[in-house]
């Protein structure tokens, strides 16, 4: 926490700023998701806990919580807390065979939160599907889309890792971009994005391809909830590269959704790019990748309850504040 600078004057500060956001961390931890709760929180701790933070016989109200953390840099306080989070991951002795560090990309609007202009806020997050942490979550202009904002969170998820090198990133259709295919590609980087309606010159000519004679490279069953579903996946290598339309694009892959809930079955087919080789991309990581990104939704769903939105687990860099407390004090 050292390494997020006080916004504060010194001559006023009567509480510290790692202790604060200490709590900050600890309360959202335990369930807090609002000012007041942080606080309450905050005051629930015994002599010794805050006397270790810092805190002694001085306790700092709501306004004092709400006025330090919507103050605060954003992109460095998530950088360092995804720093941190990435800290307490516990080390893997032994990997699986073509192990990929895939980051899943996805947007979401904060309930309950409203930005200056009235309008609610959006942000564009890439989480580590791996460890599930949030590495870096960029806010989208209240007059633009998810698209603009793709290349400004590649710069946060390369600053929080050092490199994109080897990474591969998912996301959904609305990031089936030539522009994006070609920013990761410079990275070093790789993606893996679905051919949908949104983009026919892309899905024309993917349900084109000769899938019938393609055999299954892999087949999954489950059973719950009164149904079952089984998904069939096929892959082809695109002999031409970019022959399917998008830069990079090495294998084009279908998968083959067939369910039956009561006595009625029903199918449907996915389509997805990935320029990743088929050396390193078999059917069944191919699968599973898939699988990631159609669930993207629930790791990077938010809520709102109280006086303000919190989102986990980075947290802090997304608590945005519709009023102040009624509470007044110093710093």
């Amino acid at each position: 926490m050292s390494r997020v600078p006080d916004p504060r004057d010194p001559r006023g500060v009567r509480y510290p700023l790692t202790g604060l956001l200490t709590v900050a961390v600890c309360a959202d931890l335990a369930g807090a998701s609002s000012f007041a709760a942080i606080t309450d929180w905050l005051h629930d701790l015994d002599d010794q806990a805050r006397d270790q933070l810092g805190f002694g016989d001085q306790m700092p109200v709501g306004t004092t919580v709400w006025r330090l953390l919507t103050r605060l840099d954003d992109a460095l306080l998530s950088t360092v807390l995804a720093d941190w989070l990435r800290t307490r991951v516990r080390p893997v002795e032994s990997r699986p065979h073509r192990h990929r560090t895939v980051i899943a990309v996805d947007g979401k609007a904060l309930r309950g939160a409203r930005c200056g202009q009235g309008g609610r806020v959006h942000l564009l997050s890439a989480l580590d599907a791996n460890t599930g942490i949030i590495l870096a979550q960029v806010t989208i202009a209240a007059k633009s889309n998810e698209i603009p904002a793709f290349a400004p969170l590649l710069d946060a998820v390369e600053q929080v890792m050092g490199s994109l090198t080897g990474l591969l990133f998912i996301a959904d259709a609305l990031h089936t971009q030539t522009a994006h295919a070609q920013e990761i590609a410079a990275r070093g980087a790789h993606l893996m994005i679905p051919a949908k309606g949104n983009q026919p010159i892309l899905y024309t000519p993917a349900q084109a391809l000769p899938w019938p004679d393609v055999p299954a490279g892999g087949r999954r069953r489950d059973r719950g909830h009164g149904r079952r579903e089984t998904r069939t996946v096929k892959a082809i290598t695109l002999r031409t590269p970019g022959g399917i339309r998008l830069p990079q694009a090495e294998q084009a892959v279908g998968i083959i959704r067939t369910r039956t809930t009561g006595g009625r079955t029903s199918r449907e087919t996915a389509y997805f790019t990935v320029s990743l080789p088929a050396e390193h991309a078999q059917p069944t990581d191919l699968q599973d990748w898939a699988r990631r990104e159609r669930s993207l939704s629930a790791p990077l769903d938010v809520g709102e309850r109280g006086g303000g939105t919190w989102r986990r687990p980075v947290g802090l860099s997304s608590f945005t504040p519709r009023k102040p407390p009624p509470e007044v004090d110093n710093q």
